[in-house]
């Protein structure tokens, strides 16, 4: 590598060994200067992006990647002095032995420790050493460029929360204090504002409380409604009285149908139902149904609300006859008696035998109550909703009372006023229907009168028939047509002025001079 004189100045290299390590140190040297220079870049780059704005630690934090450049730069030259010892004096340096000092000692100690394989046969510190060493610089010092730029980062979005919320307070304080001071100052803003907002609070509850109650109001009138088609109700309707009428008919013919008897009893109950027990039950059994539909379960709740039965009796009597000489025998002989009863059992009777629950009872009820809000569908039908007392509050004339028969009978037919039409019915216990209540009053009057229970019919034949001129109070009023059946068919005691009580829906005083019972008038008649 040439000669060495006094002042540190060198020839230049001779031999091609001389040239060769030259440019060995030479291109070294120009290595460690561009590493040196590229982590110096990376460095102030880092910072720079980190944090442009008033950061406190840039200064610091540059002397500090300076005062690593120097470092570098005094490490460099040592080595490279270091080297040129090294070609002169021969012997191989021990790297345990050799001193390192400040960082650049440091990380170059960790560099060698880490990488000690990197190193060249003659123990000389190579060139993968230099650039570990200055990798490792750089991310040091990267590294903490990054923690201090977040921090600062961090410091400078508090501060400027803090003076975004401070300044959102001032505001929002500034803006209170204008609406109060502009309140103050026009007070019927402020009430304007609050007839606003009451209007809006009172739009609002009635909107709702609208929808609920139109609501509650559609099903409501659901439960209360029969939901099957007019034309089918009535359909079901006439199927049922058309089933009543051969009943009828049948019993009117029984003497045909059974003929040579020596007597006929019988014990009948009026034929008649209220349409609407029938739409009612049916609505609650099928909702929206056809005749079709329940026409088998029309012919049960027939057969069980009608038991017709006929017996055949056979009694021995005893008979005197006389013989064509004069003389008096007495003979036993069979007396053949047929018996038909007939029970009607009454449709709400049928229903507590058909086994309803408790809502579909309280459901019947409630379209029996209502009608099924069908109130004129019916309208011809004497028991096919409550008829309304013509006169409320009707008091008997005082002087109809003077006759003492008639007045036992309004005593205790008056005991009963408000009692409900039940089919079949004949006390107290049971309530009554129409004939049924006029034989209770006429055997427990005290009149000395007991015809027993009789139908509408069986009363008129107990009476004398007499003309409207010549009607009473204390007569017996009959009506027919109102279902279907052959004479008298509905019965009432006449109590004068046009009046009469009956059991109607419930038991009630009633005009008769109604279209309705004019239609279907029959006759007066009298009790022995």
């Amino acid at each position: 590598m040439g000669k060495k004189f006094r002042d540190g100045r060198r020839t230049a290299p001779t031999t091609d060994a001389e040239k060769l390590m030259f440019k060995k140190l030479q291109r070294d040297r120009q290595n460690v200067t561009r590493h040196d220079m590229e982590a110096k870049a990376a460095a102030h780059k880092s910072i720079d992006n980190a944090n442009e704005d008033e950061n406190v630690g840039t200064k610091a934090l540059n002397d500090s990647i300076y005062a690593a450049g120097e470092t570098s730069d005094a490490l460099r030259h040592k080595r490279y002095s270091f080297k040129l010892k090294t070609e002169d004096s021969g012997p191989s340096v021990d790297r345990d032995n050799t001193a390192y000092s400040g960082m650049g000692g440091k990380l170059g100690r960790n560099a060698r420790d880490a990488n000690l394989n990197l190193s060249d046969p003659k123990g000389d510190v190579s060139k993968s050493d230099k650039v570990i060493q200055k990798n490792l610089m750089k991310k040091e010092i990267q590294k903490n460029a990054v923690k201090e730029a977040q921090k600062e980062a961090a410091n400078h979005i508090g501060n400027m929360s803090k003076r975004f919320v401070d300044n959102a307070e001032d505001l929002a304080g500034k803006l209170a204090e204008n609406i109060a001071e502009f309140l103050e100052e026009h007070p019927e803003v402020l009430i304007t504002i609050f007839i606003i907002l009451l209007i809006v609070i009172i739009i609002t509850c009635f909107s709702s409380s609208t929808g609920m109650f139109m609501g509650s109001l559609g099903n409501a009138s659901i439960e209360t409604s029969f939901t099957a088609d007019d034309n089918e109700i009535l359909t079901v309707e006439n199927n049922y009285k058309g089933k009543e009428e051969a009943l009828q008919q049948r019993i009117d013919n029984i003497e045909s149908e059974y003929p040579d008897y020596d007597e006929y009893r019988y014990e009948l109950s009026e034929i008649n139902h209220n349409p609407y027990e029938i739409a009612a039950l049916l609505t609650v059994l099928y909702e929206d149904y056809t005749e079709v539909e329940v026409r088998a379960k029309l012919n049960e709740i027939f057969d069980k609300q009608y038991v017709l039965t006929i017996e055949s009796i056979i009694e021995t009597r005893t008979r005197t006859y006389t013989d064509d000489d004069g003389d008096e025998y007495e003979e036993e002989y069979d007396y053949y008696i047929l018996k038909v009863k007939l029970k009607n059992n009454t449709i709400p009777a049928v229903i507590r035998e058909l086994g309803l629950n408790d809502d579909q009872m309280s459901r019947y009820e409630l379209l029996l109550e209502t009608s099924g809000n069908k109130g004129n569908l019916f309208a011809s039908d004497i028991y096919s909703a409550v008829t309304p007392v013509d006169v409320e509050g009707y008091d008997v004339a005082p002087e109809a009372l003077t006759d003492t028969r008639f007045a036992n009978m309004i005593r205790e037919a008056e005991k009963y006023l408000g009692y409900p039409y039940v089919w079949g019915g004949s006390n107290p216990q049971t309530s009554f229907d129409c004939s049924g209540f006029v034989s209770w009053v006429i055997n427990h009057c005290g009149n000395g009168w007991n015809v027993g229970r009789e139908t509408a019919n069986g009363l008129l034949g107990h009476c004398t028939r007499i003309s409207k001129a010549n009607a009473k109070p204390g007569d017996l009023i009959f009506f027919q047509g109102t279902y279907n059946t052959s004479g008298a068919s509905h019965v009432g005691i006449y109590v004068g002025d046009g009046m009469m009580i009956h059991c109607g829906k419930p038991i009630q005083y009633a005009s008769i001079n109604t279209n309705y019972w004019q239609q279907h008038f029959y006759t007066f008649g009298r009790l022995p």
